[in-house]
């Protein structure tokens, strides 16, 4: 048994996932709309986590399962969320109910043990559609690939309680009741007024536009902080959040310049138009600070550490005007 599901690809594996299950019941609402009313875009820095190996000491997006939520509830979709299972059996039973009902099931899983990726990361907050079964063969749509996959049910057991940080222990999720009309307007202005209060908000911890600035204050120290070794291996495990791992510290930004064009479009505020722009802008300000942080640390940049801070400062300094500005645009509504 496999639903009529439609696969799409996507850039990232939760909003295209949240994409693709609405499509599922008649709404096309596309990625960068589900990102932006999902409020997605954010910046988190850790600075209690060793940079060593761990590249989830940086993220540029809300913590997984956020986006989910929150577009859910800006759309006003009846949901159900299962957070974790202490029975591997019985995890796998729920899954077989619902698509006996005709429900696709959102899953979390380890990404490290899926057989039908080239990526060994041992991230365990990646996020498929189960969406049929036939014998002891799930089909699974994964929007990271380009076509449905098959899995069978040992290897789905397995990435579904992978162990490690953010173990899902079987996490999963799916729409409760079929939505009918969407408030897709008031969804959207929502999901930016959530943006710019999480990405200006939190003086006090380094979050948002804050938590950049701190980030451009300790790569001004880094060399003198932990010599020239460790002060690469903290810039390589930065690059690998930004440009190696889910969409980014760019890519995000030019995703969420791709929902700002729609939102221009769909709530009938060309000025939004202007903002895109702009934040296609500091998504390539990013780009280029990435770039540089590659050639720092293959040895092939003369930039120093405080001309690298001062990239980053600036691009703070912009995110923070930006989302000043946009907040007052949409302050009205």
């Amino acid at each position: 048994m496999n639903l009529n599901f439609e696969h799409r690809a996507a850039a990232h594996c939760e909003t295209g996932v949240v994409s693709n299950l609405l499509n599922f019941y008649g709404h096309q609402l596309s990625e960068p709309l589900v990102f932006g009313i999902g409020a997605g875009l954010y910046f988190v820095n850790m600075p209690f986590v060793s940079f060593k190996g761990n590249m989830m000491k940086f993220s540029f997006r809300t913590l997984p399962g956020n986006v989910f939520k929150q577009a859910m509830k800006n759309l006003k979709i009846k949901v159900k969320m299962k957070k974790r299972f202490f029975n591997e059996e019985k995890a796998m039973k729920a899954v077989d109910a619902l698509l006996e009902q005709g429900i696709p099931v959102g899953n979390v899983v380890g990404l490290y043990f899926l057989p039908y990726t080239p990526l060994r990361i041992h991230f365990n907050a990646h996020h498929l559609c189960v969406i049929g079964k036939e014998g002891d063969e799930y089909t699974v749509s994964d929007p990271t690939v380009p076509a449905l996959q098959k899995l069978t049910y040992q290897n789905l057991k397995k990435v579904r309680f992978s162990q490690g940080m953010l173990k899902p222990q079987g996490k999963m999720y799916w729409v409760k009741e079929k939505p009918a009309e969407l408030p897709i307007e008031a969804a959207i202005i929502k999901g930016m007024k959530t943006t710019c209060r999480k990405m200006l908000g939190a003086p006090l911890l380094p979050l948002g536009v804050r938590g950049i600035a701190v980030l451009s204050k300790q790569i001004r120290k880094l060399e003198t902080k932990y010599g020239e070794q460790d002060a690469l291996i903290f810039l390589a495990t930065l690059l690998q959040a930004m440009e190696e791992f889910g969409t980014g510290g760019a890519g995000f930004r030019f995703l969420y310049s791709a929902f700002l064009l729609e939102a221009a479009e769909m709530i009938h505020k060309p000025k939004l138009k202007e903002f895109a722009a702009e934040m296609t802008n500091i998504g390539d300000q990013w780009r280029y600070f990435a770039l540089e942080c590659g050639r720092k640390f293959k040895n092939r940049s003369k930039e120093s550490y405080n001309e690298l801070a001062d990239r980053l400062l600036d691009i703070s300094e912009k995110e923070k005007a930006f989302f000043r500005a946009l907040k007052k645009e949409i302050g009205n509504y």
